[in-house]
């Protein structure tokens, strides 16, 4: 059962409503922008889809890519990339009105400062910065995406991207409101964020950061 959402003032002028879906991989982002699109109208512009044409804007070349993940793993790729996925951050966020972006689980995430803060101003004009976890505990979170994948964990180089992507800071920095879809259907999900964009009219409180079944969460 979804439980209905609080009413949301409208954003504060000068704020931008798309809504924006982060979280980590096989969090069920690409589903939900897809339902969220069909159900607001609007086209969905998914990162993973373009990120190769904004890479490219800054000369990636996909031969050298290639050597780098036979040579040095996908790990060493995957931090090759960082410089070039805050720019496939603000490339298409910059572009692209009226419509319902859904984000790479490593578009969001980065632990150089400078880039990070990138991605903040990036992110800073949006009011629906949409979190989607399937718990609200870490290791259930972990749990349920591995599951998901029939127990198959996401580890490169030592590092496990599952539990890096639940537990790393920079997503609950970024979000404005978490989303737990643990036992929610995605039409489920679909319709609460459907609330959320499009709030019946409301009075003036207003709380920063609150997970879409109305109970309120920590902050960035």
């Amino acid at each position: 059962m979804v439980v209905p959402l609080p009413s949301e003032p409208p954003a504060p002028a000068g704020r931008r409503e798309e809504p924006v879906l982060i979280g980590p991989m096989a969090a069920g982002k690409s589903t939900l922008g897809r339902l969220l699109a069909q159900r607001l109208g609007r086209p969905r512009v998914a990162l993973d889809d373009v990120r190769f044409a904004s890479y490219a804007e800054l000369g990636y070349d996909p031969a050298l890519a290639d050597r780098l993940r036979r040579e040095a793993g996908f790990l060493a790729l995957y931090r090759s990339w960082k410089p070039f996925e805050v720019h496939a951050v603000e490339r298409p966020l910059g572009a692209h009105r009226a419509c319902v972006f859904d984000f790479g689980a490593g578009h969001s995430v980065d632990d150089d400062p400078a880039l990070f803060a990138r991605a903040q101003r990036a992110l800073a004009p949006f009011a629906h910065v949409v979190l989607r976890l399937p718990a609200p505990d870490p290791a259930e979170s972990v749990r349920v995406l591995r599951e998901r994948r029939r127990g198959r964990p996401a580890v490169h180089g030592g590092v496990d991207f599952d539990e890096h992507f639940v537990t790393h800071s920079a997503n609950r920095t970024l979000a404005t409101h978490t989303l737990y879809t643990a036992g929610q259907t995605s039409e489920g999900a679909c319709e609460a964020l459907v609330r959320l964009v499009c709030p019946a009219p409301s009075g003036p409180g207003h709380v920063a950061h609150r997970d879409v079944r109305g109970v309120p969460v920590s902050g960035g």
